[in-house]
């Protein structure tokens, strides 16, 4: 691969010519040749090359010492070593200390170029593979990532369907929105009913002069934007700097909460680093939005619920009054006419024929069947149940 770089440690001159100049050069390979051992090892550990070519005679240190000085550093350098043919058994030695391969001197170009992308090939192919072990341990802390912002969700979705204390669904979903965005601060504008204000219903890590805010309005300098477009808006660096959210952080994203197309709340988070907002974190973001609408539907919905069931109770309650109270008029009514009847049955009054008499009876009698239907149209318990919750 052209633009690699060599280290060609040769005190002869005209070996370190052959080799770089006329051999690796033309090639594209960047060579530096160094003649001493303490300009190679310094030159090493300050810049390590892609190979270090290096002579076994040297004339202030031998090849043998190099290679242990480099072993004491712990170099991951692929290391060739030139030696006089004749001299195998220091090539044998040199591999015991750590060499990768050899050339005989004198070599020919073909041998040099041969070992040279021996040593490269096997460079490549390890930085090859820390390249996709890097690259297989990002996806890994991503998936991980996803997996974590879905339980997430699926949490908060849990909880704004079981949780009904509204302030604690609040911190729930300001945390939710803190993991999910990796933020630090988080905070929450609600619109109230009658003022149509928007206020700070929740928040987290907010410094003491805006948290004091709680349940007033808050004029942060971003969500009038978001509340006036129902866009989300993210905002980070220099841009940032003309708002009031900069004195919180670098980096910003608001978040419209909408009922249909209506913005009834603003859902903003900070980071105090300076990384803009992805994507990816974005939608999530919203996703939590979507969730603290729901929240908020879910109680207005619970709010109407129990008015109508109160309604309702309130209605009953009325009938169970209007029916005892037309009992006891309807039973006083009876018991007012049945009395003067009585006396006059019993001739208390003066005397009756007998037609008047069987009139007289029929009124009674017909008096007397009205009770029971009274009591069947208004038990004894109907009656005190009404009378005790009147």
């Amino acid at each position: 691969m052209a633009g690699e770089r060599i280290l060609l440690i040769e005190s002869d001159p005209d070996v370190s010519d052959v080799i770089a100049r006329q051999t690796l050069q033309p090639l594209g390979y960047r060579v530096d040749i160094v003649s001493e051992t303490g300009s190679a090892i310094r030159q090493i550990v300050q810049s390590p090359p892609d190979l270090i070519l290096t002579a076994l005679s040297l004339p202030d240190l031998s090849g043998k010492d190099l290679l242990v000085a480099f072993q004491s550093q712990n170099l991951d350098v692929p290391i060739i070593v030139l030696a006089p043919k004749g001299h195998e058994p220091e090539v044998i030695q040199a591999f015991r200390l750590g060499a990768h391969d050899y050339l005989l001197w004198p070599a020919r170009d073909a041998e040099i170029v041969a070992a040279v992308e021996r040593a490269l090939r096997r460079v490549r192919e390890r930085r090859e593979r820390e390249r996709l072990d890097a690259q297989l341990r990002r996806l890994n802390e991503e998936l991980q990532r996803r997996v974590r912002d879905l339980s997430t969700l699926l949490a908060l979705g849990k909880a704004v369907l079981s949780v009904t204390d509204q302030r604690l669904l609040f911190q729930r979903i300001l945390d939710a929105a803190l993991q999910v965005g990796e933020a630090n601060i988080a905070w929450m504008l609600l619109q109230e009913e009658k003022s149509k204000a928007y206020l700070l219903a929740a928040h987290k890590n907010l410094p003491a002069a805006w948290a004091k805010k709680l349940n007033q309005p808050l004029d942060d300098g971003l969500s009038q934007f978001v509340i006036a477009s129902g866009e989300t808006l993210v905002i980070h660096g220099a841009a940032l700097q003309r708002f009031k959210v900069a004195s919180l952080g670098k980096a910003a994203a608001i978040v419209p909460v909408k009922v249909q197309k209506e913005v009834i709340g603003v859902l903003s988070v900070v980071r105090t680093a300076e990384k803009p907002f992805e994507q990816a974190e974005q939608h999530l973001l919203e996703a939590i939005a979507d969730y603290a609408s729901i929240s908020l539907v879910n109680a207005q919905l619970f709010r109407a619920f129990e008015k109508a069931a109160e309604l309702a109770q309130q209605g009953e309650r009325r009938q169970a009054e209007l029916r005892l109270s037309l009992r006891k008029t309807v039973s006083e009514a009876i018991q007012t006419a049945l009395y003067p009847l009585e006396l006059v049955l019993k001739e208390q009054v003066g005397p009756l024929t007998e037609e008047q008499r069987r009139a007289l009876r029929l009124v009674e009698s017909s008096l007397r069947k009205l009770q029971p239907l009274i009591e069947q149209t208004l038990p004894a318990s109907d009656a005190t149940s009404g009378a005790s919750t009147s």
